[in-house]
């Protein structure tokens, strides 16, 4: 990352129409980030820039699967699921991870993160953890998301298919506590 990154990205977004729109329906750029180095576009590429969280996770300040860290700028667009999402430990790599994040919006990232708070078990962590590996491994293609789902859904297996499109199309309910770090 660059040491003027954010005056960068403010040049680049302003010069930029489309990325302006990118940046403000997914609240990240995809594909071209002119933030980055070199040398941190390959970092994040292979997601070696997530490396340093595990002394965090060491630290008990996160879990390994949770819901992914939310900057504070972004806490109004969260809406009413901040209290949900906070309640968890926030992870290295989390269900929105693992469902395509480079596809999905910043309003599908809350709720499949919420979803996720919801409904969490071991066994569902135990299921991102290993598709995490995946995501890595394939960093070019990783997983569909959520246009994806709702036009070929055989991209996905039929478990994960189950999940992503119950999360994305739930209502919120009560959520259950989370033990984070479980």
């Amino acid at each position: 990352m660059r040491v003027d990154g954010e005056e960068v990205l403010t040049r680049y977004l302003k010069s930029n129409p489309q990325a302006m729109d990118e940046w403000q329906k997914y609240a990240k750029l995809r594909r071209h980030d002119p933030r980055l180095t070199r040398l941190g576009g390959f970092l994040r590429r292979w997601s070696l820039d997530e490396l340093p969280q595990l002394f965090n996770v060491l630290k008990g300040e996160m879990s390994l699967v949770g819901p992914r860290p939310y900057l504070p700028h972004e806490f109004d667009r969260i809406g009413t699921d901040l209290h949900t999402i906070a309640s968890a430990r926030p992870g290295m790599t989390g269900f929105w991870q693992v469902s395509g994040k480079n596809q999905l919006t910043f309003e599908d990232r809350v709720k499949l993160e919420a979803w996720y708070v919801r409904n969490w078990t071991p066994w569902l962590d135990g299921i991102i953890f290993a598709k995490t590996f995946r995501v890595v491994l394939f960093a070019e293609t990783g997983w569909p998301g959520q246009d994806a789902v709702r036009s070929d859904p055989s991209v996905f297996d039929d478990s994960t298919l189950r999940v992503v499109s119950s999360a994305l199309n739930s209502n919120p309910g009560k959520s259950k506590h989370h033990i984070a770090g479980a």
